[in-house]
């Protein structure tokens, strides 16, 4: 009989780490098991309209966008932390607010060991900042908003009173086609080393 003492707390990546959900390590942290991950994890419990799951991969791609158009003078490093904000998915899926709420804060406690695994791993610092998370998660309520309208069944009404009426933003600036995960998974990792280099030697690819 398993015992919780003697319970698996690890999961094997499809690169062979094998990371550790209680105490994790950045050396078994592979951006390809990420981009792998979350192109394979869906938003809104997979309740969205199209042909595929609107996955984590995407969502994170458009949080990006969204907040490249609200910080037109933002660094490289806080456009990968933005594209890495729901990193952690990729272990612990997207578990959607109500129930965040329900479960409270041993999910919140396993996400931050995991965030700054991930960050540290790339170079990055273990947390953002909290003017950084503030910008991040306004970016993140924007996509929400569009996601819940034109992929959820949300109502206008509805997605306003949870999610506030974006400005300067328009749903034809943003990639909101749910995509196959093969192409969600090669978009993620391409923005991910473009900007990864661009951090590293200041120049745009």
């Amino acid at each position: 009989m398993t015992t919780a003492s003697s319970a698996r707390a690890w999961q094997r990546m499809l690169s062979g780490r094998r990371l550790d959900l209680l105490d994790p390590s950045p050396l078994d942290v592979e951006i390809s098991d990420i981009a792998h991950g979350l192109a394979r994890v869906a938003r809104w419990n997979g309740q969205t309209r199209g042909d595929h799951a609107y996955s984590v991969a995407q969502h994170s791609l458009m949080v990006e966008i969204i907040f490249r158009q609200q910080n037109p003078a933002a660094l490289p490093i806080d456009l990968l932390l933005t594209l890495l904000h729901d990193a952690p998915e990729y272990v612990i899926g997207d578990m959607i607010s109500p129930f965040k709420a329900v479960v409270g804060g041993g999910y919140k406690a396993v996400e931050h060991r995991l965030e700054a695994a991930v960050h540290l791993r790339f170079g990055l610092p273990p947390h953002p900042s909290r003017e950084l998370k503030v910008k991040i998660k306004k970016a993140d309520t924007v996509a929400a908003y569009f996601e819940a309208t034109e992929l959820a069944g949300f109502s206008q009404e509805e997605a306003r009173k949870f999610f506030g009426l974006p400005r300067g933003i328009t749903r034809e600036m943003l990639p909101l086609e749910p995509m196959a995960a093969l192409e969600a998974q090669a978009e993620f990792l391409n923005r991910f080393h473009a900007l990864d280099t661009q951090r590293v030697t200041g120049v745009s690819t």
